[in-house]
């Protein structure tokens, strides 16, 4: 938690951190946090709009829509193939009370709070001693950004095009301000000069 009144940034996770980190929370038995961490990176959705999801959305479909609660926009994802079995395992271990029900339930039998996410994540950072220094769960959809963004290092621009598009921001300036790539890409003027 941060303090009252003050202002932290989430940080993104590591890709093959995250991965690891879904793999030890299956393995763990840690079906629930699995499932979230997975969702967060593959999708990139605000956590209020994972929160919101429902088994019969993302079980057993190649693509969904939903209504974005923040922007009020239809976004629509399509599934890759890792993560539907994913799901499918998740769904077969978590055995939720029907098809309708939310995906995230706590053991109470009630959705999740983002504050309640937030000290999940904060409990998994310390307990799989993540490197992550800020760790809440807007990580998650920096981490989808971030790997968005270095698989098409190639094109850059055109990563940020679609990161722009799909996280709907009004600007790619915004996006790169998301990703913290405007201070990464000055610091990297430093690595450039050579001896």
């Amino acid at each position: 938690m941060s303090l009252k009144y003050s202002n932290t940034t989430a940080d993104y996770l590591n890709w093959n951190e995250a991965m690891n980190l879904i793999h030890k929370l299956t393995k763990d038995g840690e079906h629930n946090a699995s499932l979230l961490i997975a969702i967060g990176c593959f999708w990139g959705l605000r956590i209020s709009d994972i929160l919101a999801l429902r088994w019969n959305q993302i079980l057993e479909v190649e693509e969904f829509t939903i209504i974005e609660k923040k922007t009020g926009k239809n976004r629509t994802i399509r599934i890759n193939q890792q993560l539907k079995r994913h799901i499918v395992d998740c769904y077969k271990q978590i055995n939720p009370m029907g098809i309708n029900s939310p995906i995230l339930v706590s053991q109470k039998g009630t959705v999740y709070s983002v504050q309640r996410i937030n000290v999940i994540l904060k409990e998994l950072k310390s307990k799989y001693k993540l490197s992550v220094k800020n760790f809440s769960c807007h990580s998650l959809r920096k981490t989808f950004g971030r790997q968005v963004y270095n698989n098409n290092s190639e094109n850059a621009e055109l990563a940020l095009v679609k990161l722009m598009e799909l996280f709907n921001h009004s600007s790619i300036s915004i996006t790169k301000r998301y990703l913290g790539l405007k201070q990464e890409e000055l610091l990297q003027t430093y690595d450039s000069l050579t001896f």
